[in-house]
């Protein structure tokens, strides 16, 4: 009998990628610091795009875009506007905060806090000598060394962040100077961003909301991207005496009665009906976006209605140039959660995507999700998160469904669940899709001539002598071709690529 030739490939599965954000963003795995990192740079970037700047589920992190406003949204935007003088009732950016980031054995030393120790996390924090301050580089000549001490007396806010990712700790100042070799500042909070803690209830923060900053900062990295993926600082010209979560503290002289006065911590939103135009740069589009699903938490005092970018000497020179032509009554006053709802609340949806694995082009892939829920049934969703062609979903709406490639590589395939409550949940899996092996087998005297295409060496060339088929190695190969000997009676071969 002629000899049969078969083809069968084995393929390692890929490693799991396990890390997914808010957004439905693969982290990766963390970036080793051994120095300090200063924010404005391309490694500084690679550490805090694989960062889970506080869990899924925090305020920072929360999407808000199907939150119902507030009953008094019309009349709190109107006292907002009025509340500025008529030159300033847009929304703005100031280049302000910025940070360092650190090694998780960088050496504590001395703080003096000048002003709220009381309401401080006591010193020593772990600072660099490079740690930034608040507007260095762009709203500066001077240099790192002479902005630190505040050699020409400029003043300011002075806001300085530490951020340890390897311990997950920031350390956050205000009025931060650098005095006789010893630092000093008003006060002192730490957080860390594995945890949705908050600062003790009427203690304030190097904001005066009692709120970290870090968080709310716009970035390059994330802008560079597409979206800001969490809510933004905003200050107001006028709040109320109160704070509603997560927010810890107040600074205001008006009566909390006044409630179309917004509190410390009140949510505001860009509008969905706001339409950014096309022709806008990449990183205004981006703060708009992320202002339209995570808003904005009133977070201070002051003379605008702004928002706080980092002072990132990468920005381009029209980065935000329409922002300041976005009217004030483009924003709404939402209903803002507290700290057991929302997507604190019990009951979150998990996604499982199932193990990595692999199948040869043109051969459907049987997906085997599964969700887990309480009550209502969430939207499930299959898609393509990243691959060299297109992946087609049977029925991307449920969990059970088939894929098919339109090209071998490696696909990373992501499930998702909205209940429209809970942060949504997301697991990815990973495909290998193989070109898989095309076998030809020609008599060549006493032995059988094979030669293949597709597959990756080494290549292993098996036998069996009939079927059901009892395979055993005849050869191992790097070449597409192989010269085996042919015994008496019949003979079946494979190849394998491993």
């Amino acid at each position: 009998m002629f000899p049969l030739a078969v083809a069968a490939l084995v393929l390692p599965a890929a490693l799991r990628a396990e890390r997914i954000n808010q957004e439905g963003r693969i982290l990766g795995p963390a970036p080793v610091i051994t120095n300090s990192i200063l924010f404005n740079t391309s490694n500084a970037d690679a550490v805090v795009s694989a960062m889970q700047i506080f869990p899924v589920t925090n305020p920072w992190n929360e999407d808000v875009s199907r939150r119902p406003v507030l009953v008094n949204s019309d009349a709190m935007i109107a006292q907002i506007t009025s509340d500025l003088s008529s030159s300033r009732r847009t929304l703005r950016v100031f280049q302000e905060m910025n940070y360092v980031l650190i090694p998780t054995n960088q050496p504590f030393v001395p703080v003096n806090l000048i002003t709220y120790s009381n309401e401080s996390d006591p010193p020593p924090y772990p600072i660099p000598t490079n740690m930034p301050i608040e507007g260095w580089p762009t709203q500066t000549t001077n240099t790192l060394a002479d902005w630190q001490t505040d050699k020409y007396h400029i003043g300011g806010d002075r806001h300085a962040i530490v951020v340890q990712p390897g311990t997950a700790n920031i350390w956050e100042m205000w009025e931060t100077k650098l005095t006789n070799g010893v630092w000093q500042a008003a006060n002192g909070a730490g957080f860390n961003l594995n945890t949705n803690g908050l600062r003790p209830l009427g203690w304030t923060s190097a904001d005066a909301a009692g709120l970290a900053m870090f968080p709310a900062l716009v970035r390059f990295d994330e802008c560079e991207r597409g979206t800001v993926e969490h809510a933004c600082r905003i200050v107001v010209a006028r709040s109320r005496q109160e704070y509603i979560y997560p927010a810890t503290h107040y600074a205001s002289s008006t009566p909390a009665s006044q409630t179309n006065v917004p509190a410390m911590g009140q949510r505001l939103r860009l509008k969905s009906t706001f339409l950014i135009p096309t022709n806008w740069a990449p990183e205004e589009t981006a703060l708009l976006r992320g202002l339209k699903k995570h808003g904005a938490l009133v977070a201070d005092n002051g003379n605008f209605f702004s928002i706080s970018i980092a002072p990132d000497d990468r920005w381009p020179a029209n980065a935000f140039s329409h922002i300041s032509g976005i009217g004030i009554t483009n924003f709404e006053a939402v209903q803002t959660t507290g700290p057991n709802e929302g997507p604190r609340s019990p009951g979150a949806p998990t996604a499982d995507a199932g193990p990595d694995t692999s199948v040869p082009v043109g051969q459907p892939l049987l997906l085997r999700g599964l969700i887990n829920f309480t009550g209502a049934p969430p939207v499930v969703r299959w898609s393509e998160y990243s691959g060299p062609g297109t992946a087609s979903f049977g029925d991307a709406a449920v969990t059970n469904t088939t894929a098919s490639f339109s090209a071998p590589g490696i696909y990373t395939l992501m499930l998702s669940a909205d209940d429209g409550v809970h942060a949504v949940a997301y697991d990815a899996v990973v495909i290998t899709v193989t070109s898989g092996l095309t076998v030809s087998i020609s008599i060549m005297g006493t032995n059988a001539g094979l030669n293949w295409n597709g597959g990756s060496a080494p290549f292993v060339v098996e036998a069996t002598p009939g079927l059901p088929a009892v395979w055993s190695g005849v050869t191992t190969t790097a070449s597409p071709s192989a010269s085996v000997p042919l015994g008496p009676g019949n003979a079946f071969f494979r190849v394998r690529s491993q």
